[in-house]
């Protein structure tokens, strides 16, 4: 078999390790053995150790429609899409829509990267409000989407998940159609789209964050049905090797506080809170770094190799920066 007519393979392969991350689906239509080759795992550490892999993000970015009513106050209805954006040259550009989702993605749906998929789940129809199961997968390879095995169960939202970064996406709380909120945990696996149940969480959490570190499924914060609104300050952890929910981690965060800037990066866990960037040592969150004014009120926080990047504004309604 030869990659490239006239060259050698080894020649051939260093061509096609330096082709942009997002040329893989021209190079896989245009040619068999080429398909072959890129979705090999040996192709990506050969990428990886050319110098050729980039960090990208993704995340959900709304477009307000002029044309469209939420019903909430008169206002207009928002439409979401997914954006990707490259951080070494500031570029952005958006992915293509979910399949029959032309009116932007479910409110409040979940949006996580794993392996060379991103995966989108739950959230509300934004025309009925309903509570949706759904699950779409995206492809960089092939740049397509494909419709995945629904969320079984309860319909849920507002839950926490997390991806293990390979194959894995795991989901646990958030609340029923009747506002109840959930104990109950399970994990997708990508690749064989099959959803497995774990076993439930020792407390209900709503609007809890979910963050995958170090082999562990951590589920942080969130609030029980009687307690709406109000945070707790608890965390429990699934163990992904002994198959096992930790005992409850109790004052992991400030009573009231939301979980949502929680991130992980290094090993370690880092959020925004009272107007600085604070790191978990021990059992206690320490100030690092004081946020920059513009970005006091955190709207989103990523973390990369050693990089955090946040968004938000310096006030609530303000411009994100």
């Amino acid at each position: 078999m030869e990659l490239i007519p006239g060259l050698p393979n080894d020649i051939a392969l260093q061509c096609l390790v330096r082709v942009p991350y997002n040329k893989f689906s021209n190079i896989s239509s245009t040619c068999k053995d080429w398909k072959v080759e890129i979705h090999s795992p040996p192709f990506f550490r050969q990428r990886k150790a050319a110098g050729c892999t980039k960090q990208v993000m993704l995340m959900t970015q709304s477009r307000v429609n002029p044309n469209q009513n939420s019903g909430l106050k008169c206002q207009a209805m928002p439409v979401y899409r997914i954006v990707l954006c490259e951080p070494d040259t500031g570029d952005w550009c958006e992915l293509p829509p979910v399949p029959g989702s032309s009116d932007g993605l479910p409110m409040f749906c979940q949006v996580v990267g794993v392996g060379l998929n991103l995966v989108v789940m739950g959230g509300l129809d934004p025309g009925t409000f309903d509570v949706r199961n759904d699950v779409y997968v995206y492809n960089f390879l092939s740049a397509t989407w494909r419709r995945g095995a629904d969320m079984p169960g309860v319909r849920r939202i507002f839950f926490g998940c997390a991806s293990d970064l390979d194959r894995m996406v795991y989901v646990a709380g958030g609340h029923d159609e009747e506002k109840n909120a959930l104990r109950s945990a399970m994990a997708y696996d990508v690749a064989a789209n099959k959803w497995i149940t774990l076993p439930d969480m020792e407390r209900e959490r709503d609007e809890c964050k979910g963050i995958f570190l170090l082999g562990k499924f951590h589920v942080i914060g969130g609030y029980c049905t009687d307690r709406q609104g109000r945070f707790g300050s608890s965390a429990e952890h699934f163990e992904v090797a002994t198959w096992k929910w930790s005992p409850v981690e109790e004052n992991f965060l400030r009573q009231g506080m939301s979980p949502r800037t929680c991130v992980a990066t290094d090993g370690t866990l880092y959020m925004c809170r009272g107007g600085d960037v604070a790191r978990l040592e021990a059992d206690t969150w320490k100030a690092v770094a004081e946020l920059p004014a513009e970005v006091y009120n955190t709207a989103h926080i990523a973390a990369w190799e050693d990089k955090l990047l946040v968004i938000g504004s310096q006030g609530f309604g303000q411009p994100h920066t």
